[in-house]
């Protein structure tokens, strides 16, 4: 690995697609959605939902730990253990004050937060729970990882909307790069799944209103598109400093090695018709790694399934490369994930890379003809191209945010 790379060694996923890395790779690459009727949006003009199925925070973190928490920090700790224990990581023997924590949200806890003001309202102030308010902070779940794992160095959550998870880790390499940590638990939750995010989403006419099956709502980049399923999840990655990895001869998953940001200055809401701040995120991440488009093998988009998104995206990819490379957007099956979806697709970018193995786009039957006729969509099944040793992860967000990440696998060469 080059000296301005880092050591991807932990991973950890709580999705609609399962609790754990493995059981959301697997129905990643079963191609099919997990959008459900949500009981809870009912009443809604839209009630479908990807919830994580048989999350049961008192067996899994025990009754006193699970109840000081509210669901995006159990799911949170949970992530954050699973790549704790991937890295085969000990916290007895570490540095504490080395090891930081940078768990991006896309805003406050909605669950505690929509509690409290629902007990306001009703005029039972003394119902409020004392733990109401620290609970619904956005810095919440970082810091649960924090405590619950013993680190002692930099803790906080950056906010980028929808890119906060891609932003956290590569504000985390960014800390690694200067010294300041040897390791950093970085990624992204968001509980997307509550009544005040569906109606505003749906007020924006963002979300998917297909009359039928909810498993076939969300469709990136088809022609019969027509906006994104609410989702929550947790996705957690271990970076590491090279020279710390290589002296306690940890398991190197991946490496990242580059990262962009940049702003569309455009709109509140609506990306720049030709995608231009995702453009020069991109470009600013290749020339990080020190690659040049035609090295990247595989684009792991946003692809969110509304009409703009898409075709912005389509549009920068068209603009960046000579041919655009084969390319997933994984919340055609978990659901739009808010804050998290930027550090789950950096895991499932970084399970492509590991798997050689690109998993299947739902939903997706017949490629929009307004978009770049080069545009190559993987559908139905996964697929193995002859040459999978590099990929790019891109997040897009309201106020115009972009944030690219860029990985290669950790057996290959950097490319020349």
């Amino acid at each position: 690995m080059t000296s301005s790379e880092v050591a991807v060694t932990g991973l950890g996923l709580v999705t609609a697609g399962g609790i754990g890395v493995e059981a959301t790779w697997r129905t990643l690459c079963a191609g099919l959605s997990t959008a459900r009727r949500d009981p809870g949006l009912a009443g809604l003009p839209v009630d479908i939902s990807c919830r994580v199925p048989g999350f049961a925070p008192d067996a899994i973190l025990g009754r006193r730990l699970a109840r000081r928490m509210d669901r995006s920090a159990q799911m949170t700790v949970v992530a954050a253990r699973e790549a704790l224990a991937d890295a085969a990581l000990d916290p007895g023997t570490w540095d504490p004050t080395r090891v930081g924590v940078v768990i991006g949200a896309g805003g406050p806890s909605m669950e505690s937060l929509l509690t409290c003001m629902e007990r306001l309202l009703t005029d039972r102030v003394t119902a409020i729970s004392p733990a109401g308010l620290p609970r619904s902070l956005p810095n919440t779940a970082a810091t649960e990882v924090g405590l619950d794992l013993g680190a002692q160095g930099t803790n906080f959550a950056p906010a980028a909307g929808c890119a906060s998870g891609a932003t956290a880790l590569g504000v985390a390499r960014d800390l690694l790069r200067a010294g300041t940590l040897d390791i950093v638990f970085a990624g992204g939750v968001d509980i997307m799944c509550n009544p005040l995010t569906a109606a505003g989403f749906a007020q924006l006419g963002a979300l998917s209103t297909h009359p039928g099956d909810p498993a076939h709502a969300c469709r990136p980049f088809d022609a019969e598109r027509d906006g994104f399923v609410l989702g929550e999840g947790v996705g957690v990655v271990v970076l590491e400093r090279p020279e710390h990895a290589r002296a306690r001869r940890a398991r190197v998953r991946s490496l990242l090695s580059g990262y962009g940001a940049a702003n569309d200055a455009h709109h509140l809401t609506a990306p720049h018709p030709d995608g231009r701040g995702a453009r020069l995120a991109t470009l600013a991440a290749l020339a990080d790694a020190g690659w040049n488009p035609a090295d990247v093998d595989h684009v792991n988009t946003h692809g969110t399934g509304t009409r703009l998104n898409d075709a912005a995206e389509a549009r920068f990819l068209a603009a960046t490369f000579d041919r655009c490379p084969p390319i997933t957007a994984v919340k055609s099956v978990l659901g739009h994930t808010g804050g998290a979806g930027g550090a789950i697709e950096a895991i499932v970018t970084v399970l492509t890379l590991e798997h050689g193995s690109i998993p299947p786009t739902a939903n997706h039957h017949r490629t929009d003809p307004d978009l770049d006729p080069d545009l190559d969509v993987v559908a139905k099944t996964p697929r193995r191209p002859a040459r999978l040793n590099t990929a790019i992860s891109t997040s897009v967000a309201f106020g115009g945010q972009n944030a690219v990440l860029a990985f290669r696998t950790a057996t290959s060469g950097a490319p020349s």
